[in-house]
């Protein structure tokens, strides 16, 4: 017979018509209807959510917009923006080691905005954390429930900041790459292979390492979709939607130059051989900065694989280890460990973290929240009282260019430093925005693989080909002593000796202003 208690029994039982919104009346002794009961209501997940990301997003990077830019990537972007909407030609008039998505980014960003400023790009990466955080929240929320979500959006966005304030504030390369390949791995776990895919080749063609989520999400595939003709159709699914926009890419710009400047023609500059404890340095330095930035996820981490927990497989499963070592090989590729690159490993950290404070005691969650907040305190207060030395030297050099050169006289700047452009608002006179593409000085090497036959493969022909047939008003020697210094380079060297005469020197650069005749 059934009892009061008996849910279906329950479940026809009549809520009252004055009873409050979301308030029932079940049955008590006898039939006897008790007073009604108010039942609580769920809480909407996205309304409240997606704002608070936005906030959080917006908050830790303050700092970016203090400054007109971080770091010399941000020039570097900012430079071709400028170089291609007077008409040049990417891979070709316009180069670097990157691919195309950025730059374009920042050309459309000038188009609307005008090239004065980058706050609308710095706008765009407050967007661009609050999206992957959204994304990590979703996956989390999928796999472990509502609370999960929150922990793991919540928690990414002040560990995306824990890095020096010149990697963690720029409108970089990683910063625009983190939604794609946090789109990549909700995509697949979700088995939409065609959209993973497509994915994954928006992350690579905002920077190659990107394309290490395809790794995570070929092994979803591989656990989710049973052997024969299902796994191979979706395979190529994926396969299919990650090349053919790469292919799409190649083809819009110029498939040679495209396939050369991305993928074959950095050998050098990705050798580990030059300034290898100076480099092995810098990625201690680095992982430590990140694995301080990251305390709050790191932590209940470390106590669940060091406990062993029951459950902990069924939480902490394979994809999201493989995600985190595809990544941690995609910061080792290059072999030069500037801090930036570590950025492409917190979306993982970020869920694996959020699945431990699900395996372990709610006490744990209040400790991490600080250990983050304590973390993202300490990382803005360093952005805060962050020096720019950096920043005020390309400007003063920049001033020293403009002094002696007008509006529609090219300069070269002989540096790494080529925000110096954009300061000055004078076009470059190469496509070589640094000495770095010259003579592959990236960043401490010591000069054991520095020179001219060390540089971009054909580089030097083409640049004394530019020199030649359009020659700088100025040209700015920014080496400071470094091993690409022009005394070491014999044709920059000649170039200087036959057409220029010295004319000052601003902060250690010295100046040169091409003679008549």
């Amino acid at each position: 017979m059934p009892t009061a208690s008996d849910p279906l029994r329950s479940a026809r039982v009549p809520a009252s018509r004055t009873a409050p919104p979301g308030a029932v009346r079940v049955p008590g002794p006898r039939g006897r209807l008790l007073p009604s009961v108010p039942t609580a209501r769920p809480r909407p997940f996205w309304p409240l959510l997606l704002p608070v990301l936005v906030l959080l997003a917006a908050l830790t990077r303050i700092p970016s917009f203090r400054r007109p830019l971080w770091n010399p990537d941000e020039g570097f972007l900012a430079t071709q923006a400028r170089m291609l909407a007077d008409g040049g030609v990417l891979y070709d008039t316009v180069v670097d080691r990157k691919p195309p998505l950025l730059p374009w980014l920042y050309q459309g960003a000038f188009a609307v905005f005008g090239d004065g400023s980058l706050w609308p790009l710095k706008a765009a990466a407050v967007l661009a954390v609050a999206a992957t955080a959204a994304l990590l929240a979703s996956t989390a929320r999928r796999r472990w429930g509502e609370r999960a979500g929150w922990i793991a959006g919540v928690l990414f966005v002040p560990a995306s900041i824990g890095l020096n304030p010149e990697d963690a504030q720029a409108a970089n390369f990683e910063v625009f790459m983190l939604p794609f390949t946090a789109a990549a791995v909700w995509c697949a776990d979700r088995r939409r292979w065609r959209a993973a895919g497509l994915a994954v080749a928006g992350a690579f063609l905002v920077k190659q390492t990107g394309g290490a989520v395809l790794l995570p999400a070929v092994f979803l595939l591989w656990r989710a979709v049973p052997p024969g003709v299902r796994r191979r159709v979706a395979l190529a699914r994926l396969g299919a939607c990650f090349l053919l926009p790469v292919a799409v890419v190649a083809v819009v710009t110029d498939w040679r130059g495209f396939l050369f400047w991305t993928v074959t023609g950095s050998g050098s500059y990705a050798s580990f051989t030059g300034s290898e404890l100076h480099v092995l340095g810098r990625g201690l330095l680095n992982t430590a900065i990140l694995a301080a930035g990251c305390a709050g996820l790191l932590a209940p981490l470390a106590a669940v694989v060091h406990a062993r927990m029951p459950g902990r497989d069924r939480v902490l499963t394979a994809d999201l280890w493989v995600w985190l070592a595809a990544s941690a090989a995609a910061v080792l590729s290059g072999f030069h460990f500037f801090g930036h690159y570590y950025l492409q490993l917190v979306p993982p950290l970020a869920l694996l973290g959020a699945g431990a404070l699900h395996l372990l005691p709610a006490g744990w969650l209040p400790r991490s929240a600080l250990c983050c907040v304590l973390s993202c305190t300490v990382f803005l207060g360093w952005s805060a009282v962050a020096g720019s030395a950096g920043l005020d030297h390309a400007r003063r050099v920049a001033d020293a260019a403009r002094r002696y050169a007008g509006p529609q006289e090219k300069v070269l700047f002989w540096g790494m430093h080529p925000e110096s452009y954009w300061f000055a608002d004078r076009a470059p006179a190469s496509r070589y925005l640094t000495a770095g593409l010259l003579t592959n000085f990236s960043g401490g090497r010591d000069g054991h693989r520095v020179g001219q036959r060390y540089g971009v493969a054909g580089s030097w022909p083409v640049f004394r080909a530019e020199l030649d047939e359009d020659p700088p008003k100025v040209i700015v020697d920014d080496s400071r002593g470094k091993p690409y210094a022009p005394s070491r380079m014999p044709s920059l060297r000649y170039v200087l000796a036959s057409h220029y005469e010295r004319v000052e020197r601003v902060d250690g650069a010295v100046v040169y202003v091409r003679t008549e005749g």
